[in-house]
């Protein structure tokens, strides 16, 4: 990605120059505020959003200049685990995997069953096979929605807040199976989170982001280590500093009625 621009509209501008590189084989952060871009920086790498300008590069292929067949056979090579999990809710645990493996492939029912096992038994679920995910714990869900992003051993996976509302047990579950997943298939990752600590024991390298541009970027040992005053107070999760606590506001004093001092 290089010196990338996007907005929604003229006036709402989300991405200013962003550049950013992501080495085979790693898995990489991308942390910042709530609203800073994240996620539609990832919609970007996906195809949903082309930038307005600079170029995003996937393997080789310009993403913003692939037509609808392009976007397609690049898409198959790429998981996604969204924010959520986004479980078929009337399909079952097996159902949810086996569905784009259906959609993708010309593979017999018993070579796809197979398959389906086989994700499940590495997220230690192959024994939920059968269940429908109003059944599973938020973590469970999690695993499900994980298996399910690899179920077509994608070259790049993509992790939208693979940690929200997720347990300490099932927080730290779910890291390591997304560095061994990672680390199993070969495959690149990008994990979208706001969750430091448990981020900065699996990833190979970190992009902070704030108001649409990166900020900061490192090791996480450098990022443990800095002293930029945005990455500090962003990983020791400082209540004040460049983000401030108080929105901005006309003096306390004003609003009160009180005589404010020359």
């Amino acid at each position: 990605m290089r010196n990338c621009n996007f907005g929604y509209t003229p006036a709402r501008r989300i991405l200013h120059d962003v550049d950013l590189v992501v080495p085979r084989g790693k898995v990489v952060g991308l942390m910042g505020g709530s609203g800073c871009g994240k996620t539609t920086l990832l919609r970007l790498i996906g195809g949903q959003a082309r930038a307005q300008t600079g170029s995003v590069e996937v393997a080789g292929e310009n993403m913003g200049a692939l037509d609808v067949d392009g976007l397609y056979r690049m898409r198959r090579r790429m998981g996604m685990l969204f924010q959520g999990g986004a479980l078929f809710t009337d399909m079952t645990v097996f159902e949810n995997i086996a569905f784009q493996m259906r959609e993708h492939t010309d593979l017999p029912e018993d070579a796809i069953r197979d398959l389906v096992l086989l994700k499940l038994h590495a997220v230690g679920l192959r024994g939920a096979a059968e269940l429908m995910p109003s059944e599973l714990s938020g973590g469970m869900a999690r695993r499900v929605a994980l298996a399910r992003a690899v179920a077509l051993d994608p070259m790049l996976v993509m992790y939208d807040e693979p940690f929200a509302g997720l347990d300490p047990i099932s927080l730290g579950v779910i890291g390591q199976l997304i560095r061994r997943s990672n680390d199993a298939l070969g495959a690149t990752s990008i994990v979208v989170t706001h969750d430091v600590q448990e981020s900065l024991q699996i990833v190979d390298y970190v992009y902070l982001m704030a108001d649409g541009r990166i900020v900061a970027e490192g090791t996480a040992e450098e990022m443990r280590e800095s002293d930029v005053p945005m990455v500090r107070q962003f990983v020791q999760g400082e209540i004040d500093g460049p983000v401030g606590f108080h929105y901005p506001a006309p003096d306390y004093r004003t609003d009160l009625g009180l005589a404010v001092d020359a």
